[in-house]
């Protein structure tokens, strides 16, 4: 059956198609020199229309097409109408029943799947509503006509809101899932510890994403929930103790964590190790090898020894590099060189050596040749940073010459050949969990050993507990990005806060919080404290108080109760320390820098170093352009890394918190902290 368009209507319609035949299962539009075939199966709707004279069809397609047929006689154009509607619906009707089938099969499954009594994953919700795409492309009708159909529209409807509201979906089950989980294991979450988990530490435990961040604040029990979730695998048998690793940055941190999991789990099977020595692991079964670390690695002094004999070789031996090296320290160092044969000089030597070691290990960590250390530079710094690498290519050299004599590697070369003996196949990775414990301070190079563990074992969950407020690492290679932007580095899941903070008062928390919140890059997340301080728990107070300060403290603190002076810098130790011993007999005092304060914790705490100036806080731009081309890009907020800095500092103290400043010249941060409502002391 076809219907055309009259002579007059052709001619004046002026329009690509002139006739219609309805088909088995379809219709075809055509006109002189064009012809449109339109299946039953992509036909939305049809409409018929009367103009003045003539009738009109038009034929409504998938993604807003429209085809029409103009200029037919009227009543031609109805009873066409009437015949095509009427083999379009019969044909819609049978296939209705058959996508019927296929949606009821979709709907059972994704039924089943909300009974089972497990965490659902992000990654089976992708699979989900990828399946349930694949199948509405599958079906005979187009799927935004199967609201049309009795038999199709209510499992229609519950396809699309795993398509539309998915994400809700799964947050509820997980959510009355997890509840159930704390409910029922209420006993373990009472026991593992030595006191009970919270409810976020709880959580986080019980949480079965694949790729998991939780942002552990300052004293928030992030050891516990470690320890716990190791815990939890094994009680839930998803893993064996074998199929588990722990990972932390420290040897001592790692030993710390292990005496725990042996006491709470009471098993030496599970064990946490280093970076280093997971790659000491692979290297050894995936070549059939044990590496030396290097004694450089170790001996500060040897190390900083062979750098400045490479160093003084080279200069003595070519006036070009001589040369290069005098510009070098003058121009961007600012430093005065003496004239002549300047590298035999002690004293620039000896200023020079720490210099030297942090070069060479941004160099070492990267791991790349030379061009390829070039090639990755920021382009603005780029043709400045290979003349940099070139002077330090010869240290390079020496440095590989001293480890090939020895029959060592050093640590950066531990990961590299780690991580390549992943990509090549040579280990298979036996862990289905890893645990990272202080993640915000992961560098590239250790991200990449974890990307390529988890390539090799697709199911491997990654557990990393961290927090970006107490990213302090860069100058040794840290990332923060890797935490700031989690998902983005090492794919979708899910992240959660232990929001809970045992360690200091609520004052503390206040003004330490609100100090890091000031950059609007550090992840929100809220931190709450147990226990009510009052204003003067965190003050100000000029630093030739120190000593009234230890006087005063000396009369309450009891020897029990540790009181921790911090300083942006190791020689800014105070000189009255060394006659603390006589002075405070009973008075447990200890300094450190702020650095190595991580993870420590007193009941009161000094904050030294206020000021401006070299050896100010925060601590002056000093990077030269081997950093530049080396490290992770810098934040644009102002004293990023130095504001986190002072936030360790503020939480490491239970109690009470006392920053020392100078009157003449004070750090910026004073006027920061006196805005934030800290009080400011004229004595103790």
């Amino acid at each position: 059956m076809e219907l055309k368009a009259t002579s007059l209507g052709k001619h004046l319609a002026q329009h690509p198609y002139n006739r219609v035949r309805l088909l088995s299962a379809g219709v075809e539009v055509s006109g002189e020199k064009h012809e449109y075939l339109i299946p039953f199966n992509q036909l939305l709707a049809i409409e018929c229309k009367r103009g003045l004279i003539w009738g009109e069809l038009e034929f409504t397609l998938p993604d807003n097409k429209v085809v029409r047929l103009h200029g037919t006689e009227w009543q031609e154009t109805q009873r066409f109408y009437h015949y095509l509607t009427q083999a379009w619906q019969q044909w819609s009707v049978e296939m209705s029943a058959i996508a019927a089938q296929v949606l009821q099969q979709l709907v059972d499954d994704l039924q089943q799947t909300q009974k089972e009594d497990r965490w659902l994953k992000r990654s089976e919700l992708a699979e989900r509503q990828a399946q349930i795409k694949e199948s509405f492309s599958a079906l005979p009708l187009p799927a935004v006509r199967l609201d049309e159909f009795e038999n199709c529209r209510a499992l229609y409807h519950q396809c699309l809101h795993w398509l539309q509201q998915g994400e809700a979906t799964l947050a509820s089950h997980n959510q009355a899932w997890t509840g159930r989980m704390l409910q029922q294991y209420a006993d373990f979450f009472s026991t593992i510890e030595t006191s009970p988990l919270n409810d976020s530490q709880a959580r986080a435990v019980v949480n079965g994403e694949e790729t998991l961040l939780v942002l552990a604040g300052a004293g928030s029990g992030k050891t516990s929930v470690l320890v716990a979730r190791a815990g939890w695998l094994l009680l839930r048998r998803q893993a064996q103790p074998q199929q588990i690793l722990l990972l932390a940055f420290g040897r001592q941190a790692a030993q710390e964590m292990n005496e725990r999991i042996k006491t709470r789990l009471h098993s030496d099977a599970v064990e946490a190790r280093t970076f280093h020595a997971l790659a000491l692991h692979i290297i050894h079964e995936g070549s059939n090898k044990k590496p030396v670390i290097s004694r450089l690695e170790t001996d500060s002094a040897a190390r900083r020894q062979l750098l400045i004999a490479a160093w003084r070789q080279q200069c003595a031996e070519k006036k070009a590099h001589a040369s290069g090296w005098r510009q070098w320290l003058t121009d961007e160092l600012s430093w005065t060189v003496p004239e002549g044969d300047f590298w035999q000089d002690e004293s620039l030597t000896q200023r020079l050596a720490s210099r030297l070691e942090q070069w060479l290990g941004l160099m070492r960590l990267h791991g790349g040749a030379q061009a390829a250390m070039i090639a990755d530079a920021p382009e603005a710094v780029r043709d400045r940073f290979a003349k940099r690498i070139k002077l330090m290519a010869p240290l390079m050299k020496a440095w590989k010459n001293a480890l090939k004599e020895e029959g060592a590697v050093d640590f950066s070369g531990l990961i590299h050949q780690a991580v390549n003996l992943l990509e090549k196949g040579r280990f298979i990775s036996p862990w289905k969990h890893i645990l990272v414990d202080e993640f915000q301070d992961i560098s590239p190079q250790r991200a990449a050993l974890l990307r390529a563990l988890r390539q090799q074992n697709r199911q491997t969950s990654l557990f990393a507990v961290g927090d970006d407020w107490q990213a302090i690492y860069r100058f040794s290679g840290a990332e923060m990005s890797l935490t700031s932007r989690f998902h983005h580095h090492f794919g979708s899941g899910d992240s959660c806060v232990l929001d809970t903070t045992y360690r200091f008062n609520d004052r503390i928390g206040e003004v330490a919080s609100r100090f890091i919140r000031e950059n609007p890059h550090q992840l929100a997340k809220p931190l709450h404290c147990l226990n009510k301080g009052g204003k003067k728990a965190i003050s100000l107070l000029p630093e030739e108080r120190l000593e009234e300060l230890l006087n005063k403290i000396s009369g309450y603190a009891r020897p029990e109760e540790r009181v921790l002076l911090l300083a942006r810098y190791y020689h800014l130790q105070p000189g009255l320390l060394a006659k603390a011993k006589t002075r405070w007999p009973k008075l447990n005092l200890e300094f450190m820098t702020i650095h190595a304060s991580k993870g420590q914790q007193a009941d009161y705490v000094i904050v030294l170093g206020l000021h401006e100036g070299s050896d100010g806080f925060p601590a002056a731009q000093r990077e030269t352009v081997i950093e530049e081309g080396l490290l992770p890009e810098a934040e644009v907020f102002p004293d990023a890394e130095e504001r986190r800095l002072a936030y360790v500092a503020l939480t490491r103290a239970k109690q009470q918190v006392w920053l020392l400043y100078n009157r003449q010249q004070p750090s910026v941060f004073v006027a920061d902290f006196k805005r934030l409502g800290v009080p400011l002391l004229r004595k103790p």
